[in-house]
């Protein structure tokens, strides 16, 4: 990020959008989908710090700050708990209905909602498509809600263009997408070019969960969206940030990422007991979310320390796992049973053949997975024998 200077910024703002607080994640364990769950709310801790260590004159919230419109009231109790916390005074936080959260009657942004009352005087929920703040100074935000679920209009249509002689810095903010899908209909579509069209200076956006700049190349005036706060799928592109955004006196934005996000998401595939062991010494795994495949064909020694590896990473009720969240898919481990005889030598007779049934059982694929876990535990007996 470069600037003219310090002196010569004039507004300072803090965006961020997608927080979808009281997103489930049922393809976890329960435990692991609390984590998660629950990261979401903490990671507003984190944004709100940022904002105080910028010093930004405004928190401008971009829509689908709710996973869905009319949460439970644990959700939205801590958020207005977690906003007064902050005592603030002359830096206004803007709240925007988004199309996963819409201001509808029922919804949570409903003016007679209990949520709104329990909100500090300095949260400003956008409730009418007008809507209209004025910043000390001489700026101006223009912001839009989302009022349904899904919509073909631009929402930006709704921002009045530039005046003449209009020497305010403009600022938009709306929730939407920028780009096309093929044979799927666009959800509030967004122009490209609407930042320049309307005549804003900056145009704060949410609805994608990665941080961009709408179109890539052109850095002036933004248009940004700055992804969710907390990853929500393995697939996305660049989560996990805010962004801040630098106005200058000649109304030039400039914008800085800064991570908020605790966790990491990650997927991936090992296939040989070094590249286990090499996931094993990392020193980054607590605050990992990791999908690990293991596919791997090993002798008994390496796959009895496969197992290891795996339950230290994957933990036991008695014990947490080395790996914050662990999604494992362990179905692609196999032992190798072509040398499975030279590990059993020290069993007595009948167990030695009972090897070499399970050997020919393990050629079955219907009998494959049974065969081989009977023979590692045969494996694990005459290691013990040995010892």
């Amino acid at each position: 990020m470069t600037t003219s200077g310090e002196d010569d910024i004039v507004l300072k703002l803090l965006h961020t959008a997608d927080w979808h607080l009281g997103r489930r994640f049922r393809s976890f364990g329960k435990e692991q989908e609390l984590k998660l769950t629950r990261a979401r709310l903490d990671v507003l801790d984190q944004i709100l710090l940022m904002a105080e260590r910028f010093a930004v004159d405004a928190v401008l919230c971009a829509g689908d700050l709710f996973d869905e419109p009319c949460p439970p009231s644990h959700w939205w109790e801590e958020v207005a708990a977690r906003l007064h916390k902050r005592n603030w005074k002359g830096r206004p936080i803007f709240l925007l209905p988004g199309n996963h959260d819409p201001f509808v009657p029922e919804s949570v942004w409903a003016k007679e909602h209990k949520f709104r009352t329990l909100l500090p005087d300095w949260a400003h929920v956008v409730d009418r498509s007008d809507f209209e703040f004025a910043f000390p100074g001489g700026a101006v935000l223009h912001a839009v809600p989302c009022v349904s679920k899904s919509g073909a209009a631009d929402p930006t249509e709704a921002i009045p263009l530039r005046a003449a002689g209009d020497e305010r810095i403009r600022i938009g903010m709306v929730h939407g997408s920028t780009f096309d899908v093929k044979g799927c209909r666009t959800n509030f579509p967004i122009a490209v070019d609407a930042a320049v069209t309307r005549g804003l200076d900056y145009l704060a956006i949410g609805d994608t969960h990665g941080f961009r700049f709408v179109p890539p190349e052109r850095l002036q005036p933004p248009t940004v969206y700055p992804g969710t706060p907390e990853p929500t799928a393995f697939d996305e592109q660049d989560p996990g940030s805010v962004a801040i955004v630098f106005i200058n006196r000649m109304r030039r934005a400039t914008v800085k990422q800064e991570r908020v996000a605790k966790w990491t998401w990650e997927e991936k595939s090992v296939s040989t007991i070094g590249e286990l062991r090499a996931v094993a010494k990392r020193i980054d795994l607590a605050e990992r979310v990791l999908r690990l495949r293991v596919e791997m064909s090993v002798p008994a020694p390496e796959y009895d320390e496969a197992e290891r590896i795996l339950e230290d990473l994957e933990g036991t009720p008695a014990k947490n796992g080395r790996v914050g969240v662990l999604d494992l898919d362990r179905q692609g481990l196999e032992l190798e049973t072509s040398t499975i005889d030279a590990y059993c030598a020290d069993l007595p007779d009948v167990l030695k053949s009972t090897v070499q049934r399970l050997k020919a059982a393990a050629e079955n694929p219907d009998q494959r997975v049974i065969a081989q876990r009977a023979l590692f535990h045969l494996y694990r007996a005459a290691k013990k024998k040995a010892s």
